[in-house]
């Protein structure tokens, strides 16, 4: 039976759409498109300077580079000089940190370290920087059975503890100076950066511009070093300015134990060592040097932190 009756209609809900000027396109068309985007770095260097931890390290880095590189602006006093008749005097006129138990000045020897502490660890940075990072680089890029050989060969350098290799090395040549120092340190050094520099170059050689470049004829040397390794440096720079504190530290460690730099040499932690038996007689002794240490190798580690933060696009904060 058929009804002559209109059907009745569902009641729908009405549509609303909000104002342009409520929603994120306003954003969206507001960006600036005139201008070419940054880079990566030049990203990465505008989050730094906005970074409060860099500029405090940087400016602490740069303090102790400018001492490394001119410590007679800050003392006139040879860190050579031993005057028994002033030894074990208290801070005072002449002698600001006093001296040690042999004479000399410990402020100007505080200063002066600072040259050598800079020195090793700096040439051992770079010098396990390029070990590790050519050897990284050439067996991720390579890969099959010379990465295996390679991959195995860091595992026996990274089982040899740093401080126990250089001692190795000191009982079979005996006293070493500042180069033999910064080659140990370097030799022993670089596997960090390379298994580092190998993970980033097997995770950038997938990517489709060096597909691209491989597809237009471009050699293997040419790709692996304008487009594989430029974009796979990043994180051995973090790594690299980190080792530098490590490295400092290093050479100070071996110097306190006797088997790093001579005597002769002024570094800190050789006068750290010579520092332990006037620990509680003459505090100041082990004081000074003990402080430029950690603040140097404190700001190296912060520097590396920023510079971590700046170049991870994930962690970075907008």
């Amino acid at each position: 039976m058929r009804s002559d009756a209109a059907p009745t209609r569902r009641p729908r809900s009405e549509h609303w759409v909000a104002p342009l000027e409520e929603t994120p396109l306003q954003a969206v068309d507001a960006a600036d498109t005139s201008t070419a985007p940054r880079s990566l770095w030049a990203e990465a260097g505008h989050s730094l300077v906005r970074n409060p931890v860099f500029v405090v390290s940087a400016l602490l880095i740069l303090f102790v580079l400018f001492v490394a590189a001119f410590p007679q602006v800050f003392t006139s006093q040879d860190p050579r000089y031993a005057d028994l008749t002033t030894a074990n005097q208290p801070p005072g006129a002449g002698h600001p940190f006093g001296t040690s138990r042999l004479g000399y000045d410990i402020m100007a020897r505080t200063f002066w370290g600072a040259r050598t502490s800079v020195v090793i660890g700096f040439f051992a940075m770079i010098g396990s920087t390029l070990i590790g990072g050519t050897i990284g680089a050439l067996a991720g890029y390579l890969g099959g059975w010379f990465d295996e050989v390679i991959s195995r060969v860091t595992d026996v350098f990274f089982a040899i503890p740093l401080i126990l290799g250089a001692i190795v090395v000191y009982t079979r040549l005996g006293e070493m100076n500042l180069w033999t120092v910064i080659a140990v340190l370097s030799v022993f050094g670089w596997t960090n950066v390379a298994r580092i520099m190998r993970g980033a170059v097997i995770s950038t050689k997938s990517q489709d511009f060096v597909t691209s470049s491989i597809a237009l004829g471009a050699s293997s040397p040419t790709v692996l070093l304008k487009h594989v390794i430029p974009n796979a440096i990043a994180p051995v720079i973090v790594t690299a300015t980190v080792n530098l504190g490590v490295f400092i530290v290093a050479e100070a460690t071996l110097s306190f134990l006797g088997v790093g730099l001579p005597t002769s040499a002024v570094s800190w932690g050789g006068d750290i060592s010579a520092a332990r038996d006037a620990l509680r007689t003459q505090p100041s002794m082990l004081f000074y040097p003990s402080v430029a240490l950690a603040v140097t190798v404190l700001s190296f580690i912060m520097l590396g932190d920023a510079v971590r933060d700046a170049l991870d696009p994930k962690a970075r904060k907008r």
